[in-house]
């Protein structure tokens, strides 16, 4: 690059940097005019900066910025890789379609297999399982934790039981040691999608490091945001191979992109029935697809994970503000406020409610409430999957009858803690609940 062209790129920068504060000023918070969101993403200049620098590459697909985020990621998890792929439900894919390679051995996830999960979830977390042609085995969730139940982990494992896979729910953590402890006694798979948990540690380990792979997310609701963007974590170098095979359409060789030859045997293969020395770039062991992100998220990634540790540190203080409030307010005589695992430190993503069954209103009397407020509300997901179309004529299997699975569909939603939110945000949302709550216990109960 010229001395010109490198002042330019500069001088370009500055300017983008100078653009967001002008273009996005800071907004005083109104109460009633003003939104309160449930989620959202947290960027300055610098973040825009870096996505305008990577443009100035004129690379575009997966690079430099891809390989230094993967990194960084992996050092923050002190996982050996983190492979980079266009969104968490992709990661989640993946994942899941590595552990089916034949390249596994007896290990290989086959159709028809089950995989044991819950259906208090994100659709993305179950749909790998049937896309592979396996069998969910679902199980329960405790409350006020909203997590697996592993006292029925016994109950759901089958001769036919290949793997576990489930998501640590809205930044709390599931008692993923029993869950790992019961995935090594039967030898059996673990993902941990972890979404929804980024930071998020049990009894001081990081979650997404109990499994053999953890997948994560950068939606802009999520910790950090590269618009759209995941990735696929492991510190097993087998498994590494597998993802990326099943990420990058499915190929044998594992040469970076503009890279030939890595293995120093290019044109000196023999694999299925090709002619020996068919080149091993354009050789395929998997029926795999093309979910790698570009060097533009990724420039975001780069500058958003700089941020990461103050994003936890946000969300965890809002979370306990607002539980706070709301304990001062008297309101869980009528909600019950969430809770996190026993040894759970956890990075939440949102702050689950219930409205008790007693209550005096509904739960969707009060999210209908909040919205008329301009305060943002989500459910939990799907609520209970196989309440949704979508599963219909699916094969599946269900231990128990789920109850608290539907209470988390009729009586759960979730409020914002993302760092964006401020504390007199949090007193709106607090205090509109209660005199919403106020106001419908003096209301004359109707039959």
């Amino acid at each position: 690059m010229t001395e010109k062209a490198q002042a330019l790129r500069e001088q370009i920068l500055s300017l983008t940097r100078e653009f967001q504060r002008e273009a996005f000023p800071a907004r005083e918070f109104e109460p009633g005019s003003s939104t309160v969101p449930v989620s959202g993403k947290v960027i300055d200049g610098d973040d825009i900066a870096a996505v305008v620098d990577s443009a100035l590459d004129a690379w575009f697909t997966t690079g430099r910025w891809a390989k230094e985020f993967e990194r960084k990621l992996a050092r923050f998890f002190g996982l050996r890789s983190a492979s980079l792929v266009n969104s968490g439900s992709s990661a989640n894919l993946v994942a899941f379609s590595a552990l089916t390679s034949p390249k596994l051995g007896d290990r290989q996830i086959k159709p028809g297999d089950e995989v044991i999960t819950v259906a208090a979830g994100f659709p993305t977390t179950v749909n790998p399982i049937l896309q592979n042609r396996c069998v969910p085995v679902f199980i329960d969730v405790t409350l006020p934790h909203y997590e697996v139940d592993v006292t029925k982990l016994e109950a759901a494992r089958s001769e036919k039981t290949k793997a576990v896979m489930i998501a640590h729910t809205l930044g709390n953590a599931f008692d993923v040691e029993s869950v790992s402890a019961f995935c090594k006694k039967y030898n059996l798979w673990l993902v941990e999608d972890c979404c929804d948990a980024l930071g998020t540690e049990l009894n001081g380990k990081k979650v997404g490091t109990f499994g053999d792979i953890a997948t994560v997310s950068f939606y802009p609701a999520h910790h950090i945001t590269m618009g759209e963007g995941g990735a696929v974590l492991t510190d097993k170098p087998a498994l590494k191979v597998l993802i990326e095979s099943f990420r990058d359409w499915g190929r044998d060789c594992w040469c970076e992109p503009g890279v030939d030859n890595t293995c120093g045997k290019r044109f000196d293969w023999q694999l299925g029935t090709l002619p020996c020395g068919y080149d091993h770039k354009y050789t395929y062991s998997h029926i795999g697809y093309n979910l790698k992100a570009t060097d533009m998220q990724a420039a975001l990634g780069v500058s958003q994970i700089a941020k990461l540790p103050h994003f936890i540190e946000r969300r965890k203080e809002n979370f306990a503000y607002l539980r706070s409030k709301l304990q001062s307010l008297g309101m869980e005589q009528w909600l019950m406020l969430p809770e996190a695992t026993p040894g759970c430190d956890a990075s939440w993503f949102g702050f689950p409610i219930a409205v008790k069954l007693d209550a005096p209103f509904t739960r969707d009397q009060l999210t209908k409430t909040l919205d008329a407020k301009k305060i943002g509300t989500r459910l939990i997901f799907a609520g209970n999957l196989l309440r949704q179309p979508a599963y219909e004529g699916w094969e599946y299997r269900v231990v128990g009858e789920l109850p608290n699975t539907d209470f988390v569909m009729n009586q759960v939603f979730w409020v914002g803690v993302f760092p964006g939110l401020t504390e007199p945000m949090l007193d709106y949302i607090a205090e509109t609940m209660h005199a919403f709550a106020e106001q419908s216990a003096m209301l004359p109960i109707t039959a």
